[in-house]
């Protein structure tokens, strides 16, 4: 008698519950660990609340929407509910997973599409994270979804949400204009893509998407031209090399993205080589179209946007890397076929409860060893609400009013914004375009923290510092008690203060 793990009968028998325990479970795990353990907010979440601060129309950093969702996330529960909003993203992407490969490989080979994904990294660790690339995913996901079942089982209705996700798409990410290029190549390129576009739906969907497109024009012509240096790049022939090398890191981050994802696949596939009987999942063959459709949404997306991203100069896929591997885990399965033989069950579910558990495990074993072992610096366990106190209680002290506004170090002045009571807004004196609703007008009257990292205890700021703000009376740095400090050297914030109402000698520079 074949005996398998309860996880392979749930696949057989209750697919959709399996589904939504695992899908459920790593949300649960990626809210509660930041709220437990995480004293400042992971990656570039800082700088989102920073930007999302003012909800702005139009600025440096692109289309909007995800900042604003931040913002509001924030305003609501804090950082609980940015975490939050992350997982919903998350889940919205496996949803639409699971949704669409259930209408093209079936249930139970969709729920192990999404357990797939559990190994694909950007889809776990760094989901907390949130921003424009997780926001992007899943709007991604439901638009891939609906344009399914809109071309293939034919529900009117779903042109509109389809419609729906591109325009909140191009109110995301600048990739948004790739995706839904994309998509209109695909439709016109495939007979049944061409057939699905003869009622009005389509024509009243693709009228409102024009309009949403000038709009999203009008977020990417932001001060700075890019595009001109892009075609000179484009046609100088000794930067093909380098282009070319550039392009293949960008593709060998997307591999390594992979990593969980091949040790499932290679563990599921019977290496080591195994003898006796394993379970066995049958589907009904798929037709043409849906494999195409699969495949060319799987790979196309990411060919594309990593060639862009070269042509730009940027270090990352334009978009990020998430809505890049939105189809990974159900391409898999759609590549290994009609009969899939799941080898090494009880290993493969040890190693996908690994995936998940792991690196749970190992956030609070990092955050008290690292600093011990290797004397690093995680971003994580600054005390950005000590900090945002501090200078916050400073800077209301000396003059009377609540903290406006921080500048300085754009990484150090984001934490001090979210950890600070009265949510100054950030100035990044660096790249003034970034942040266009502080003027140095604004700084003068209504006074600032400047705020910078300092090895030493000299209130001497960096010669950058000095030559942005003129005139600034620098403060002895403030030395913050880390969580773990192991061998690290003292946190100390190098610090200064412009008075409201100072005289441009005080005040920011303008740029």
């Amino acid at each position: 008698m074949l005996s398998v793990p309860l996880y392979v009968e749930g696949l057989r028998t209750r697919p959709a519950l399996v589904f939504a325990l695992a899908t459920l479970a790593q949300a649960a795990l990626w809210v509660l660990v930041p709220m437990v353990f995480y004293a400042a907010p992971p990656g570039d979440l800082p700088q989102v609340l920073a930007i999302g601060r003012q909800f702005p129309l139009r600025g440096e950093f692109g289309p909007p929407l995800a900042y604003w969702l931040a913002e509001a996330a924030f305003r609501v529960g804090g950082l609980f509910a940015v975490y939050l909003l992350a997982q919903i993203c998350v889940v919205t992407t496996y949803a639409c997973v699971f949704l669409l490969g259930s209408a093209i490989v079936g249930a139970t080979h969709a729920a192990m599409a999404v357990l797939m994904m559990t190994g694909i990294s950007v889809f776990t660790v760094p989901t907390p994270d949130f921003g424009p690339p997780l926001l992007t995913a899943a709007l991604w996901a439901l638009l891939l979804l609906h344009y399914w079942r809109a071309v293939m089982q034919k529900q009117r209705v779903s042109w509109f949400v389809l419609g729906a996700a591109a325009a909140l798409l191009l109110a995301t990410s600048a990739v948004a204009v790739i995706l839904i290029g994309l998509v209109i190549v695909f439709t016109a390129s495939t007979a049944r893509g061409r057939a699905s576009l003869r009622g009005n739906e389509p024509i009243m969907v693709g009228i409102a998407l024009v309009c949403f497109l000038f709009l999203h024009i009008f977020w990417l012509s932001a001060p700075g031209d890019r595009l001109l240096p892009a075609l000179d790049r484009l046609r100088d022939a000794d930067t093909a090399g380098g282009n070319t090398a550039a392009w293949l890191r960008l593709l060998a981050g997307l591999v390594i993205a992979h990593a969980g994802l091949a040790i499932l696949v290679v563990l599921a596939s019977g290496w080591p080589r195994t003898f006796g009987q394993a379970p066995v999942f049958v589907r009904a063959p798929i037709e043409n179209f849906a494999g195409t459709y699969v495949k060319t949404f799987a790979f196309a997306p990411a060919l594309a946007a990593t060639i862009t991203a070269v042509l730009f100069g940027a270090r990352v896929p334009i978009g990020g890397f998430a809505p890049l591997l939105v189809l990974s885990g159900l391409a898999v399965i759609v590549a290994a076929g009609e009969r899939i033989t799941l080898h090494h069950p009880r290993i493969v579910g040890y190693a996908w409860a690994g995936l998940l558990i792991v690196p749970v495990i190992f956030v609070p074993i990092v955050i008290a060893v690292l600093p011990w072992a290797t004397a690093t610096d995680l971003k994580v366990a600054q005390p950005a609400g000590a900090m945002g106190r501090f200078f916050a209680e400073s800077f209301e002290r000396r003059t009377g009013r609540p903290l406006a506004i921080v500048s300085g170090d754009e990484t150090v002045a984001a934490l001090v914004a979210v950890g600070a009571p009265s949510r100054p807004s950030v100035y990044f004196a660096a790249e003034p375009a970034r942040s266009p609703w502080v003027t140095a007008q604004d700084i003068a009257a209504q006074g600032a923290v400047v705020v910078w990292p300092a090895t030493e205890t000299s209130a001497e700021p960096p010669p950058a510092v000095k030559e942005r703000f003129p005139g600034l009376v620098a403060e002895v740095p403030k030395t913050f008690d880390r969580p773990v400090r192991g061998r690290l050297p003292p946190l100390r914030i190098g610090w200064g203060m412009i008075r409201p109402g100072s005289s441009g000698a005080g005040a920011a520079k303008a740029p």
